[in-house]
């Protein structure tokens, strides 16, 4: 148990740095965008693909900002503690859905099984919190048994 949530933090770690690297470069880009935008004779046109650029680069430099912040609340994270409740850190297994309380990584492909990983603040998350195996909630509108929680 405590193996494969630690494999699941760092399927996790793997996912948000791969993110935060093809943002890195988005971001590289976007700056050469506005960087080399040439004076032209059609007025504001200039201006107006710097600015873009600009505007590209910030909406990008605020995904980065927000991928490290979850980078590093997955770290924290001690997946050596085995949950009888719903928590942050705590992996829940359902008959049709798993649920790793982590990272807001929605649902993602680890070992050929889909689990749904959620942020901690997440509706589904919150929902989650304090329930244990054999209670139910609803998911995407049937009634879900939890299995097991660790």
């Amino acid at each position: 148990m405590i193996a494969f949530k630690t494999s699941l933090k760092k399927a996790g770690e793997r996912i948000i740095t791969d993110r935060i690297a093809v943002i890195k470069t988005a971001i590289d880009n976007a700056q050469e965008a506005a960087n080399s935008e040439d004076k032209s004779s059609a007025g504001d046109k200039y201006e107006t693909g710097r600015a873009m650029g600009h505007l590209q680069k910030d909406m990008y430099a605020h995904q980065q900002t927000e991928n490290t912040r979850e980078l590093e609340n997955l770290q924290k994270i001690n997946t050596e503690i085995i949950h009888t409740t719903a928590q942050t850190g705590a992996f829940i297994r359902c008959a049709e859905h798993s649920f790793f309380i982590a990272a807001g990584l929605g649902k993602q492909l680890i070992n050929d099984q889909p689990i749904f990983f959620l942020s901690p603040n997440a509706p589904l998350a919150k929902l989650l919190l304090h329930k244990k195996a054999g209670d139910s909630f609803l998911f995407n509108k049937k009634d879900t048994l939890i299995l097991e929680v660790y």
